[in-house]
């Protein structure tokens, strides 16, 4: 009798454990499961980072938007300029970006001067060497700080041209590109002559100056130059051959196309004023605007004519 009672108090006492273990079960998931729902977010509400995908050496590299303008600002702006600068940098690159990324070609950019430079963090290192921590942190908090941020005129995504320092002022877009654009307009850069334009002299000798320019002379009889209100070249004309500003920079492979020519029976002497096409954001300007207090919204939107800087 003893034996059976005690039998059944022990099957009881396993039915017992054995119910409180599968309540606490179902009231753990059931707890788990309200915090899922809590915290839930529907899949149309997600924030997904966009990716751009870069030609880059032959090789076609996929890279989070962010990630990417931080490769980009790395390599196309100096670390060591101010904060606001390069963040009026991040906002330009990243802005060109998102013009370029239409979904349609195999690759959005291309990392070269056709489109923006970019550099990974093994080339930053090779870049920076010993401060490659400290610019590294740098550049990544001036982009992350205007994460999402971007330019439109009309409500739609402006292309953001720049280049490095100007002759003093900026260029009209149809000076330099195809297309007339009212947001890319000449404006006042004079905070460039903070870096004396970055002058440069370049000699080259009468016979490979008219071979670069296809003139079948054996010497220069006469050079006659125009220029656009900027004060950069809009014609040449050598020997009664006529060339644009932008044709002769790129024969010549001269910085700007402010330029001006002296020569005597041996030698001519290109000198020119400023690096860069001269549309859209000057890099020194945009500096020594910062220098001077201004934010990087007022940087952008003196460079950018009319634009409004939005966040998506």
């Amino acid at each position: 009798m003893k034996r059976k009672i005690i039998v059944f108090l022990f099957t009881f006492i396993i039915l017992l454990t054995s119910y409180q273990q599968k309540n606490e079960s179902v009231i753990i998931s059931k707890t788990y499961k309200e915090s899922e729902d809590i915290n839930y977010i529907p899949p149309d509400d997600k924030k997904e980072e966009k990716i751009v995908h870069v030609l880059k050496e032959d090789k076609i590299i996929d890279l989070e938007l962010e990630d990417y303008i931080v490769g980009v600002v790395s390599c196309e702006m100096p670390a060591s300029f101010e904060n606001e600068a390069l963040k009026a940098m991040s906002v330009a690159a990243r802005t060109y970006a998102l013009y370029k990324m239409n979904g349609k070609k195999e690759y959005d950019l291309t990392s070269t001067t056709k489109d923006q430079c970019y550099i990974n963090e093994e080339e930053m290192k090779n870049k920076w060497g010993k401060s490659y921590d400290k610019y590294h942190d740098i550049i990544t908090n001036a982009v992350y700080s205007t994460a999402g941020e971007y330019l439109t005129y009309n409500d739609k995504v402006i292309i953001s041209f720049y280049f490095s320092i100007s002759n003093g002022k900026t260029e009209n877009s149809e000076h330099v590109f195809p297309q007339k654009l009212d947001y890319l307009v000449g404006v006042d850069s004079s905070w460039d002559s903070k870096y004396s334009y970055k002058q440069a002299s370049k000699e080259i000798s009468i016979k490979e100056f008219l071979s670069k320019l296809g003139i079948n002379d054996n010497k220069i009889n006469n050079i006659k130059i125009s220029r656009y209100d900027s004060g950069r070249v809009e014609n040449v004309i050598i020997n009664n051959k006529n060339f644009s500003g932008t044709k002769i920079r790129t024969l010549l492979k001269l910085r700007s196309t402010d330029f001006t020519i002296e020569y005597d029976d041996r030698v001519v002497t290109i000198v020119t004023k400023g690096y860069g096409h001269g549309v859209g954001m000057s890099q020194y300007g945009a500096n020594a605007m910062a220098l001077s207090g201004s934010k990087y919204d007022e940087i952008l939107k003196h460079y950018y004519t009319g634009v409004d800087l939005v966040h998506n």
